[in-house]
């Protein structure tokens, strides 16, 4: 009921869109750019169709409102760090320019208040408010799937604003056609900042066993933002790996241990997510180590048929935080699993079974004090996935959680709660789709960030605070080709959608362990889509408003969520398959976005997140004589503009505590080179 209250609510706060002249002059380069495409496609008609590129729930295995950044659109992305790997993913930002302290948000949820996983494994981090959480090698991903808001059951536990999934590249996903023995080099050049990276992967099949092996490196000078000026201790030293071996049975089975690690070491800003407090702040550094592995292995049928498909999950994730000269350490470990079994229908599947964790966070200070915080959780769920009738799919479920937790002191808090999803689409009509979904989630208590415990909290005799969230969506989409051939290829989209998440746990470390704040997001989406016979055009609008305890911002809002406000996205893609080239571009501009400040009486601050447009565009060249080699080249920021990226931390205090944010790239031109053998 609450969460059908949230959709009423959405309508009623629902805002006309706005347009500038700014805007207007980009929305219409976007569309002349849609048009000409038209023309290319009709001289191309007899062309290789290029592959589709999905970022839409439109694979089978996918839930209504489920987006899906498959293995061809990071492909395209050719992603350096997660801001590119969601660049054309409106619905998600990711904050700062630095891996070490980029933070991801869907809807302008943090990703603290989502269910992460890597191939399955549990990610859940609040060690230093100053630094990132869950930081990914791009180049090691084969897919990512967000479910914004409405999460299903089986995500796991703690999905209050949904959920992120990261896959990881497996051997079938980098052997070429007829090989069982294969390898990769790959070397990347950006010209702003002088910036290196290099990887080399290796991986075989044979006899039922695989094998894969991956490590890269990455180190360059600080770059330069638009107006020309070293972004403070940006430089990129970074390290990452990859490791799987796998045995796939006869009888279908695929069993797989694997380690995937990731570590991000330099000197940076005393306060890694933003510049300094001041003007003259701006030599003031401390070196940040960030280390994260996650061990899985897991077992799983790859052909499951009948009612009985077991598969199971355990996996060792461990995230380390160090800063020096002090020495401080923060750590969070976790041991977490799962055990279903997947019952094959007619009319789908359903998924039951238990999963559990166990997480320990800790902050260890010389000379002062360790602290240490710990929570178990064991769940019980059921997610079905069904087509009853061929117009209709369903996606269903609910959990059950019981979870201990265990403060500073010794004290216990024990709560328990149930969750429950409902999301569907439903074809109106040949050329018509609707969807709509909701969900109540029981979230728990999270553990408090490490660099903030402190060992005199007294907890409150009745526990720790139960956070709760509410999240809903409609939508409706239109698909050109079930009207008329003439409209094959377009697909226009809406989207309404929000979240209330209550009683996050916001601990301070002068005020207790025990206060808590709320989180409202709401927005809607408007999309459109066009593919060809060699390539695609999209068109996004996005609105969403995000309030933390009823104002706009980020600077008080750590581990909760941040402002996003509205934007526009276009991409544009066309290849030459007889040439082997592949042209692109993408922009994204957001709109001025007012805020308050972090101050003990918050004041509004007009246009405190500014407006900027940021465009790329690449070229890509794959020899037709010699397809096991690819080179890119990219122009990246290529009007040089001067900005923080809008997820990016302390924007309402330039004017008033005269911070200095972290600025992205200026202009900078990449090449790259893939060579395959």
């Amino acid at each position: 009921m609450e969460s059908l209250l949230l959709l009423i609510k959405l309508i009623n706060k629902k805002k006309p869109i706005k347009l500038n002249k700014r805007t207007l002059l980009i929305l219409i380069f976007f569309s002349l750019n849609m048009m000409s495409s038209v023309t290319w496609a009709e001289d191309f008609k007899d062309a290789e169709r290029l592959d589709t590129i999905s970022i839409a729930a439109s694979d089978d295995s996918a839930d209504p409102g489920e987006t899906v950044i498959d293995l061809k659109e990071l492909q395209r992305l050719d992603p350096e760090d997660l801001q590119d790997v969601f660049r054309s993913t409106p619905s998600v930002q990711v904050g700062s320019s630095l891996p070490v302290s980029q933070k991801v948000y869907v809807n302008g949820v943090e990703e603290t208040n989502l269910s992460v996983t890597i191939d399955g494994a549990r990610q859940y981090n609040r060690l230093f408010h100053h630094s990132g959480t869950n930081y990914i090698d791009p180049e090691l991903l084969r897919a990512v799937r967000i479910d914004p808001g409405v999460a299903p059951a089986d995500a796991g536990p703690g999905a209050l604003g949904g959920s992120i999934s990261y896959e990881t590249k497996d051997v079938s996903d980098l052997l070429q056609p007829g090989d069982n023995f294969g390898g990769a080099l790959g070397s990347r050049y950006e010209s702003n900042g002088n910036t290196f990276s290099n990887d080399i992967s290796v991986f075989g099949r044979g006899g039922g066993f695989e094998a894969l092996g991956y490590i890269k490196k990455a180190s360059g000078n600080n770059f330069e933002d638009g107006n020309g000026k070293p972004v403070f201790a940006s430089k990129a030293n970074l390290k990452s790996g990859l490791f799987k071996l796998a045995y796939l049975h006869d009888s279908g089975y695929r069993a797989k241990v694997q380690l995937e690690s990731v570590t991000d070491y330099a000197d940076r800003p005393f306060r890694a997510n933003f510049a300094g407090r001041h003007s003259g702040d701006t030599k003031n550094t401390r070196k940040y180590t960030l280390e994260r592995e996650t061990y899985v292995a897991s077992i799983k049928d790859e052909t499951p048929a009948g009612l009985f498909n077991p598969y199971a999950t355990i996996a060792h994730t461990e995230t380390e935080i160090k800063t020096g000269p002090d020495k401080n350490q923060a750590t969070y470990l976790s041991v977490n699993g799962k055990l279903a079994n997947e019952f094959v229908l007619d009319s789908g599947t359903v998924d039951a079974g238990i999963d559990f964790y166990d997480d320990y966070s800790n902050g260890f200070f010389p000379g002062s004090y360790v602290v240490e915080e710990k929570a178990k959780n064991g769940g019980v769920f059921l997610q079905a996935r069904l087509t009853p009738i061929e117009r209709a799919r369903l996606s269903f479920g609910g959990r059950y959680d019981n979870q201990d937790m265990k403060g500073v002191n010794g004290s216990k808090s024990e709560n328990d709660g149930f969750s429950a999803n409902l999301s569907v689409e439903f074809d109106l009509a040949s050329f018509v789709t609707a969807s709509g979904g909701a969900s109540h989630v029981f979230g728990g208590v999270q553990l408090a960030e490490a660099y903030l415990m402190n060992p005199d909290w007294s907890y409150p005799a009745g526990g720790l605070e139960i956070s709760y969230a509410e999240n809903a969506f409609v939508g409706l989409e239109f698909h050109g080709e079930g009207l008329s051939s003439a409209l094959s290829g377009i697909n226009l989209g809406f989207k309404l959608f929000g979240t209330d998440i209550n009683d996050i746990r916001d601990e301070n470390y002068r005020k207790g362990p025990d206060t808590v704040s709320e989180l409202e997001s709401t927005g809607y989406e408007l999309n459109g889509h066009y593919d060809w016979q060699s390539g695609f055009a999209r068109l996004t609008y996005i609105d969403i408003d995000t309030e933390f305890n009823g104002l706009a911002g980020s600077t008080d809002s750590q581990y909760v969520g941040t402002s996003i406000g509205r934007s526009i996205s276009a991409d544009i893609v066309h290849s030459f398959p007889d040439l082997g080239i592949t042209l692109g571009a993408d922009l994204q501009y957001y709109f001025d976005l007012d805020g308050n400040d972090a101050s003990s009486t918050p004041t509004l601050q007009k246009n405190a997140f500014q407006r900027y447009t940021v465009a790329n565009a690449f070229l890509s060249y794959t020899p037709p004589f010699y397809d096991n080699l690819t080179l890119r080249l990219s122009i990246n920021n290529m009007f040089d503009e001067t900005y923080a990226d809008r997820a990016s931390y302390g924007q309402e205090w330039v004017n008033t505590y005269d911070t200095q944010v972290l600025y992205e790239r200026g202009r900078s031109f990449g090449l790259s080179a893939k060579l395959r053998f």
